[in-house]
């Protein structure tokens, strides 16, 4: 395939002339911004863009995106992206799901995408609720968590987008929220990962799950309940303070206090992205004792799936004519023909 071109374009140029219907203070919002200044600053040509998404309040994202696209049926965006993907590879497809649509009947669509390695953007928003059905319990609904549809609270225990992305055979996977000003540069990573890239994004729904995520993501306080994770970077939070080392008898993550720049007298670790062992710890972090792992979390790129969809076709038409009257006349076929008649009507 050849290397994309770059192309120029501002933010209004990925804007369209559809209204923006979310409900007002809708985490979606922010999201369609960060994606509508990203393009850009990638080079992004909007007449080779696709922007896939299958059913929830998340898919109404390709009606605000002045590119290609299609809001398909419940759960099946991954293989529609699949699809596109296979017909037209020099495509950039993005995908956008949310935690019902993409973990619940769409559940196994994901995986699939996933472990095949399809070329692709996948953005999963995460509200822990079903928010375009009224605000019934998620495949991610926290424990407790009282809905239409579990009235007495939740007993389910949450799924985790991110560990499901790496169990999946995922080899990018990174975590943001709505309204971060570092969302972006997640979005900029996975656009340069070449294969399929998961980002789960944690999204604000103000109606049916108001400021679930506030633990972590309300701005006052927030160095000290997020680790941002930079590749090649020490893993430090609360401004430096504090650093996550691994407990080598255990071979679990913990938490340390630093002294001064002394982190790596400390044990803090530095961020391998290429290290799925160190992948699984961080993404299965109890938020509470541990900060919210956030950025890049893996990043581990090997041959796409429709690299090898086509080299194979190049293979097996090697030397072929294609030719497919000569095809259709091959093999086994013969020719009808109109018996003679004697003179009283009967074949002779």
């Amino acid at each position: 395939m050849n290397a994309p071109v770059k192309f120029e374009t501002t933010l209004k140029d990925w804007e369209t002339d559809q209204e923006v219907r979310w409900c007002p203070g809708c985490g979606d919002y922010a999201i369609l911004k960060a994606v509508q200044r990203t393009l850009p600053q990638l080079g992004a040509n909007p007449a080779n863009t696709v922007f896939i998404s299958g059913i929830g309040c998340s898919s109404r994202f390709p009606y605000y995106m002045e590119s290609y696209g299609f809001h398909t049926i419940h759960g099946r965006a991954p293989a529609l992206a699949t699809g596109v993907k296979l017909a037209n590879p020099e495509l950039d497809i993005w995908l956008v799901t949310g935690d019902g649509d993409g973990l619940s009947i769409g559940g196994n669509h994901m995986m699939h995408v996933l472990r095949r390695n399809v070329n692709i953007q996948i953005m999963l928003f995460n509200n822990e609720i079903y928010g375009l059905t009224k605000g019934q319990a998620s495949p991610t609904s926290r424990e407790g968590t009282k809905s239409p549809s579990t009235p007495l609270g939740s007993y389910d225990r949450p799924a985790n987008p991110c560990a499901f992305a790496l169990g999946s055979g995922a080899r990018f996977v990174g975590r943001g929220f709505d309204v971060s000003k570092n969302l972006p540069d997640v979005l900029k990573a996975a656009h340069a990962h070449q294969g399929a890239a998961f980002i789960e994004i944690f999204q604000n729904c103000i109606v049916y799950n108001k400021d679930v995520f506030e633990d972590f993501a309300a701005p006052k306080g927030a160095e000290d309940r997020q680790l941002w994770l930079v590749p090649g970077e020490p893993m430090l939070f609360a401004k430096g303070t504090k650093g996550i080392a691994l407990d080598t008898q255990k071979l679990a993550l913990t938490v340390v206090d630093v002294a001064g720049d002394n982190w790596q007298d400390a044990g803090v670790l530095v961020h391998d992205a290429t290290n799925r062992s160190l992948a699984h710890l961080l993404v299965e972090m109890p938020f509470g004792p541990f900060p919210m792992a956030l950025g890049v979390l893996y990043d581990d790129p090997r041959p796409t799936f429709e690299t090898a969809v086509i080299e194979e076709r190049a293979r097996s038409s090697a030397g072929k004519d294609a030719n497919l009257a000569k095809l259709l006349a091959k093999g086994q076929t013969w020719t009808v023909e109109e018996k003679a008649q004697q003179s009283d009507g009967h074949p002779a």
